[in-house]
């Protein structure tokens, strides 16, 4: 990906190992990989920065990396050329097959290619909402005939009048299935910069001013921050709940939940939680209880005054889950694959348990993780666990809870008022030490999809992936392309 070297090298600045990790642990960090390691998926690029300083990690979104594709590459740079051939194209009983150089080859099921038509009659370019009637294709549907131009493969259909399609060479190619070929991931996937205790030296921080600017750069790299990191800081905030608020809004739709709508608390037990105390919070992520925690979460310190303590704690479950992985590979097992029963009940109009039993502390997508899920308040009673599995959980969650605490993967932050920060509820836990005094605290919860859907819109504007920018001259419609790899 472009800049990894860059993002690695800034990283490499504030992540170290602890040093009384054991003789096969330096071992382990002592390797330089690009490889998938098990359930985790790590893609390890590690980088030494001065001896006290630990590898960078990065944690690809992806169980491993895409087929190469020298073909479609090579048609790409051809592009640049005058007037490049464009890929050949044949029909076969069943695809489309496209040559996209003398050895590169994909194929393309008809019924596949007339479903996904994106012409006015087939696809509503406004609303980007399909209009064609799949069930009203013949499952033998063949095109007539198949030509290669510059924009893209002409496909003409049997109908009167006969039905033309046009698909873009760059669409096609990210689209490939038969055989994939190789794709960048989404403009809303980056390679996650895993870090621990050394992040204090250069956490990443964007102003108030950036975050609220009309042209939204400040807030793509806001966001950006967030996706790469888990977390990060906003300065120079206004110290008042109504500023506070509209930057949790810059973001997308507060949510909702038996707590409010944004939160304005302070150690008076107001709610049936733990947080309106003075006593010291663990690393946690909140919200554990629902079918779908809550995605983003934003603090902001309006006031410590009258005592001491309160300092932020945050840590990448993701940098924790990587060193879990690597030297306790049972324990990681079972923390992906058991599932945790949870409820919150502090309130006597409230009792929440997730609909879903799919609730292990460590939760894999195709392979890759995805999210943590780890609150030990808010455990429930553990029934669903074999005889033999239950000396082994508690053995695990034990060597869990040791690489949360421990110095190399805590970061303690004093937060003042003006400084406000955002972390990734399904990857960066928090929490605090216990304190004297008035600690008033504000904030909210934002959405996983209202977070993704706003970074993806800026992505489009300051980071198009390689389809739009090949399409959206010419396929734009209410501002975006039709071809858009997300449609």
């Amino acid at each position: 990906m472009g800049g990894s070297t860059c993002m690695l090298l800034r990283a490499s600045r504030c992540l170290r190992t602890a040093p009384t990790r054991s003789a096969k642990s330096a071992a382990i960090h002592a390797r330089s990989t690009q490889a998938r390691r098990g359930g985790l998926s790590v893609r390890a690029t590690q980088v030494h920065f001065l001896s006290s300083l630990a590898a960078a990690r990065t944690l690809s979104p992806f169980s491993s990396p895409a087929p190469s594709s020298a073909g479609a590459e090579t048609f790409k740079q051809g592009c640049s050329a005058v007037a490049p051939a464009p890929p050949t194209s044949r029909i076969d009983e069943r695809n489309v097959v496209i040559g996209w150089d003398a050895t590169t080859f994909t194929r393309y099921h008809h019924i596949w290619l007339r479903d996904h038509c994106r012409c006015p009659q087939c696809f509503h370019p406004v609303t980007k909402q399909r209009l064609v009637d799949t069930f009203e294709i013949p499952a033998d549907v063949r095109p007539t005939s198949v030509q290669s131009k510059p924009e893209g493969l002409e496909v003409q259909w049997p109908s009167l009048p006969p039905h033309i399609s046009v698909y873009p060479w760059s669409w096609l190619s990210h689209n490939a299935y038969d055989p994939p070929m190789a794709r960048p991931p989404p403009q809303t996937r980056t390679e996650k910069i895993l870090w621990g205790s050394k992040i204090l030296q250069e956490p990443p921080t964007v102003t108030y001013a950036e975050a609220m600017a009309e042209d939204g750069r400040g807030l793509y790299k806001w966001l950006s921050n967030v996706d790469q990191f888990g977390f990060c800081f906003v300065s120079g905030v206004p110290a008042t709940t109504e500023a506070t608020e509209e930057l949790s809004r810059r973001i997308g739709f507060i949510r909702e939940t038996q707590y409010g709508t944004f939160w304005d608390f302070t150690s008076d037990l107001a709610k049936g939680d733990t947080a309106y105390t003075t006593l010291a919070l663990g690393a946690h992520t909140d919200t554990t209880y629902f079918t779908d925690p809550c995605g983003l979460q934003l603090f902001h310190l309006l006031e410590h005054s009258g005592g001491t303590g309160g300092a932020t704690l945050l840590v990448d479950g993701f940098y924790v889950a990587s060193i879990l992985r690597e030297l306790h590979p049972e324990a990681y097992q079972l923390l992906s694959t058991v599932s945790v029963p949870t409820h919150a009940a502090g309130e006597p109009d409230a009792l929440f348990t997730p609909s879903t039993s799919e609730t292990p502390v460590l939760k894999h997508e195709e392979g890759a993780l995805v999210q943590v899920r780890w609150n030990n308040d808010d455990r429930s009673v553990l029934r669903n666990l074999r005889p033999d599995q239950v000396e082994a959980w508690y053995d695990a969650i034990r060597v869990w809870h040791k690489h949360l605490s421990s110095a190399d993967s805590e970061y303690w932050v004093q937060l003042s008022p003006g400084m406000a920060v955002v972390v990734d509820n399904h990857r960066v836990l928090h929490g605090r030490s216990a304190f004297t005094g008035k600690r008033r605290m504000c904030g909210a919860y934002i959405g996983m999809d209202e977070y993704r859907s706003r970074l993806a819109v800026l992505g489009e504007r300051f980071a198009p992936d390689a389809v739009t920018q090949d399409t959206a001259a010419t396929a734009s419609v209410n501002g975006r392309s039709i071809w858009h790899p997300a449609l």
